[in-house]
């Protein structure tokens, strides 16, 4: 039997990565209509309608009883489960962020990649009033449209990013091509590299659009990336040079320390 060719091409399944889709949207913003998950993910509405009655059939979407929006059930939450090194990082940076959020009161998160997003493992938004909305653990950001998510590309290995870019090209939906054109700039990598960490100026993808702007610093250590952590402020409230300038230091060291924790 002759080996087969690791690089074979084969073309991806489009029912499947639309559901993925749409789960992922329920998941990153909550009980939604589904008029609402057809403007965020722009596929027809009769696509939409037979995508959530599968996911439904499925236990991974209820609908609301006393309307028509829909939500994820606690079993979606399983497909983020089975990851120690994820449930290690959450535990080792704790204290960390619990302290950053004592000293600047604004909230921290920290994230891992998830295939082409930025998932939050765990946060300090239910620790402060200076927040819009509560992240919990599960919620998800477009991987090159957030400031976690660009950290985490300018500190993976060339390998992981290449892989990552072929990915994108594979993805027919907006914020995918969108994804993959940012990460045909290499000059952002190379600036945020030499500045140690990314910016992201009023998140488009959050529950409050535009209304808070985050910055982000990689967790890496012996050439490995756990995953980042972003401050997150008021867009009218701070200007991005005063945050670098107040922030950066601090959230440099606390990321070194998880870091070194991590691999103790």
């Amino acid at each position: 039997m002759s080996d087969q060719k690791e690089d074979v091409q084969y073309a991806p399944i489009r029912s499947l990565a639309r559901g993925l889709e749409v789960l992922q949207t329920i998941n990153r913003e909550g009980s939604l209509t589904l008029t609402r998950i057809c403007r965020i993910t722009g596929l027809p509405y009769p696509t939409v309608f037979r995508i959530m009655q599968t996911l439904i059939s499925v236990g991974f979407v209820e609908c609301e009883p006393a309307r028509k929006w829909y939500r994820p059930t606690l079993l979606a939450k399983t497909l983020s489960s089975g990851f120690p090194e994820e449930s290690r990082l959450v535990a080792v940076s704790r204290p960390y962020i619990v302290e950053l959020t004592e000293k600047f009161a604004w909230p921290i998160s920290i994230t891992t990649r998830v295939g082409n997003m930025m998932m939050v493992r765990d946060s300090t938004h239910s620790l402060t009033s200076l927040t819009l909305s509560n992240y919990a653990p599960g919620y998800t950001l477009p991987l090159a449209e957030c400031s976690t998510g660009k950290a985490y590309l300018a500190f993976c290995s060339e390998e992981e990013r290449r892989s990552i870019r072929k990915g994108f090209g594979l993805l027919e939906n907006p914020t995918d091509r969108i994804g993959a054109m940012l990460m045909d700039s290499e000059s952002l990598f190379e600036e945020i590299r030499a500045n140690g960490y990314a910016i992201q100026a009023r998140n488009a993808y959050t529950s409050n659009p535009g209304k808070t702007s985050s910055i982000a610093v990689p967790i890496v250590a012996d050439g490995t990336v756990f995953g980042a952590m972003a401050i997150i402020f008021f867009t009218v409230g701070v200007k991005m040079e005063k945050a670098v300038e107040a922030f950066v230091g601090d959230l440099k060291q606390s990321a070194d320390r998880i870091a070194a924790d991590m691999v103790a």
